[in-house]
């Protein structure tokens, strides 16, 4: 079992920066390629970025590349969402999520696991 706990969603100034970290806990972090997904009030689940066990290879969605950036501490057991130039369309709850093998597109086939969730508000 892998429990994934996200922090540091809050109130952010919109084109500012905001970093987002999701803890494992367990001794398996580093068998999981991991992700982010966001889902905005009224809207479905988005895929933002994904990163390999290794953290040797990441993808970000379209909506989002250029201004985040995703990576990993496996000494930590943490993945972090690094957002730059934020937009009030970013305002959603962040979720991480855990899956055996790294998805290099924005279609995920499942996950194994998902965290509970963290809002962040993007005020124009």
């Amino acid at each position: 079992q892998v429990q994934l706990v996200e922090s540091g969603g809050g109130l952010v100034q919109a084109g500012g920066p905001h970093g987002l970290s999701c803890a494992a806990s367990g001794r398996t972090f580093s068998t999981y390629a991991m992700g982010w997904f966001r889902q905005a009030p009224g809207k479905g689940r988005e895929f933002v970025a994904s990163i390999s066990r290794s953290g040797g290879n990441t993808y970000l969605s379209d909506s989002v590349k250029g201004r985040f950036t995703i990576s990993r501490d496996n000494a930590k057991n943490t993945v972090y969402l690094q957002m730059n130039s934020l937009k009030p369309e970013d305002t959603a709850v962040y979720y991480c999520a855990a899956r055996p093998t790294m998805v290099y597109g924005s279609s995920w086939p499942g996950a194994d696991y998902w965290g509970q969730g963290t809002q962040v508000t993007v005020s124009s």
